[in-house]
């Protein structure tokens, strides 16, 4: 039989949700339609997935207009600079938000249920630790054992005892905070969680007070880690396009960021932008998504991939007056580092993947983004993108690649628009 086609599209997952189309976000489970080479061609618009092949200079830290309008720079509330800006985060994390039970939106909240093997993580995890978690997806892939994972802006440490859990004592984490009473809260535990709870020598992970813009200042090396999370916190640094630079700076080769965020459909005006309560709620910081991806691409992460998300609820009218008609949505993005392999396209190399079912809690199958989900033992014919995805990262154990890049055949055909990808365990 064919394998199973690549289901490219330019419909992802910000316009899956666009206001001009009313549809619901992931609101069906989608089937798994097989498609062979002799299948009818989607429209010639769908064919190339909407890649950004234009890099925007985001490799610069220092402000310009470009950046400000864009979002990648956040307006500090008073016309303060970059201080201002986390200063402010900093008091409404570590003063105003006593437990998630104080937010005024659903946007540093996870709304859906987590896979089977993290719920039982959970369980074990601190009860304090979890009061002060103010994440806004599951940023925590299964499967990561031995890897060396580092969270930025990592809270009161849930996602790092998560990961902890996950990567076993010969695995390594590190979470990164600027905020001190979220910090002692997640030190507090760490050793007794570790030692006493899941029973390693010693602990496996430490926490270092710093900013995610400037992580040389807290002691992450070039090429240190293998794997890149973070939880609803990028759209709360007032300088992006470092965080970016910086998380391709100290990803090994190969290595993934693997993040939830929170992105707007369009650029937010000056008012949102500078507002302390909705940067408190992540929602003044957050970027309209095709700038964010420009973003990615000026850094070096080509074809960023969105996983999964969600539309975000405005719960206060006061705000919600004030936000207009601008929608909110997390997502949760992939994005590889894999310098000179990913093009701006989907390119067809006659290339196909066969998952063997060994990441954990996807014994049957296994979803890369929002229209890859690749069951077990069934070929599955990808893009040479997709191929070095899935075989030349921390996946590669999990998934034989067949054939190479030797041959060219063209832009990859690619099949009709996705629909919901199904969640649970897989």
């Amino acid at each position: 039989p064919h394998p199973s086609t690549h289901r490219t599209s330019p419909r992802n997952a910000m316009t899956a949700v666009a206001p001009t189309l009313r549809t619901p976000f992931l609101a069906a489970p989608r089937g798994a339609r097989a498609l062979s080479r002799g299948s009818a061609r989607a429209p010639a618009r769908s064919r190339h997935r909407g890649h950004v092949a234009v890099a925007a200079d985001a490799t610069a830290s220092g402000s310009s207009a470009l950046d400000t309008l864009m979002g990648a720079k956040i307006i500090a509330p008073d016309g303060g600079g970059d201080d201002a800006v986390r200063s402010s985060v900093q008091t409404y994390y570590g003063e105003t938000l006593q437990t998630s039970d104080d937010l005024k939106t659903s946007a540093c909240c996870t709304p859906y249920d987590l896979p089977k093997r993290i719920r039982g993580i959970l369980s074990n995890v601190p009860d304090e630790v979890k009061a002060k978690y103010y994440g806004c997806g599951s940023p925590t892939p299964q499967g990561i054992d031995g890897l060396r994972v580092l969270d930025l802006g990592s809270g009161s440490g849930r996602d790092c005892y998560v990961a902890a859990a996950l990567v076993g004592e010969s695995g390594r984490v590190t979470g990164v905070d600027m905020t001190d009473a979220q910090l002692d809260v997640a030190k507090k535990h760490a050793e007794s969680y570790c030692v006493e709870t899941l029973g390693y020598d010693s602990p496996n992970v430490e926490f270092k007070k710093g900013t995610i813009e400037d992580l040389a200042a807290a002691g992450v090396e070039d090429e240190s880690v293998d794997l890149i999370i973070s939880n609803c916190v990028v759209n709360l640094s007032p300088d992006k396009p470092a965080v970016l630079s910086e998380a391709w700076r100290v990803l090994s080769s190969g290595g993934e960021f693997y993040f939830s965020d929170v992105y707007c459909d369009r650029r937010l005006p000056d008012e949102i932008r500078s507002h302390p309560v909705l940067l408190g709620e992540c929602l003044g910081g957050a970027m309209y998504v095709e700038d964010f991806k420009r973003l990615c691409v000026g850094t070096g992460f080509a074809d960023p991939r969105v996983l999964e998300g969600h539309e975000i609820e405005v719960r206060d009218e006061e705000l919600k007056a004030l936000l207009g008609e601008a929608r909110f949505y997390s997502l949760t993005y992939r994005l590889f580092k894999l310098p000179g392999r990913l093009e701006s396209i989907c390119e067809d190399y006659g290339q196909y993947v066969v998952y063997k079912g060994t990441i954990d809690g996807h014994p049957n199958a296994y979803s890369l983004d929002d229209h890859h989900r690749i069951e077990k033992n069934k070929p599955f014919l990808v893009c040479g993108n997709t191929a070095s995805m899935l075989g030349e990262t921390w996946l590669g154990k999990h998934f034989d690649v067949h054939g190479d890049r030797s041959v060219h055949y063209g832009a990859f055909d690619c099949g009709g628009p996705p629909g919901a990808m199904p969640r649970g365990d897989g």
